[in-house]
């Protein structure tokens, strides 16, 4: 788990159970005292109860909860008091968007051209944005393919008034046939 893409969150598990004593060779079992507190802390943003724990690709549990749990979590960390715990997770993926998603994601466009912004795409094409006036909004493409996954955040956006360079870029989708484009994927709502 050193060198893949959820390396930091597995660090990030294993210095809590260093921290407070706890055993790391069974972190990653949902009953671990670590699991617990992240299912409370998951539950506690969300503003709704976890409604079951699965296993990410990485192997780490994965918290369930419903599209509004998700966006009204992050809309949570975008407001959270200055010096909170939940702020300095806010900061500091506002600041360093290159760890969150790379640099040549929408993830990272968006919070490096649209101040405030908090922004995450997960597995499965699932995606969670924060503006900084609160304002959040999550959504999961059902086949689980990224590739309508800017369209429909591109659109969302304009939806809720950014107007920045960067939401047209992240929308846009072309279709190729024999290396032309012959269309391209949209949003129709």
């Amino acid at each position: 788990r050193i060198t893949m893409n959820c390396s930091g969150k597995h660090a990030a598990m294993l210095a809590v159970c260093v921290r407070n004593g706890w055993d790391t060779a069974s972190y990653l079992d949902p009953a671990h005292p670590l699991q617990l507190l992240v299912g409370q802390v998951v539950a506690e943003a969300a503003g709704e109860p976890v409604a079951a724990v699965g296993t990410d690709g990485c192997g780490a549990p994965l918290m369930a909860i419903g599209l509004t749990g998700l966006a009204r979590a992050f809309r949570s960390f975008v407001l959270a008091e200055p010096g909170s715990a939940e702020r300095r997770v806010a900061d500091a993926m506002r600041a360093h968007p290159e760890y969150v998603a790379g640099t040549r994601r929408p993830d990272t466009w968006l919070m490096t051209e649209v101040p405030g912004t908090l922004s995450k795409m997960g597995a499965e094409a699932v995606q969670a944005v924060a503006l900084a006036d609160g304002r959040a909004l999550a959504f999961k493409i059902d086949d689980g393919s990224v590739r309508a996954l800017g369209p429909v955040l591109a659109r969302a956006l304009e939806l809720l008034g950014v107007d920045a360079p960067v939401v047209s870029r992240i929308g846009r989708a072309p279709l190729l046939g024999g290396a032309v484009e012959v269309g391209e994927i949209r949003a129709t709502f």
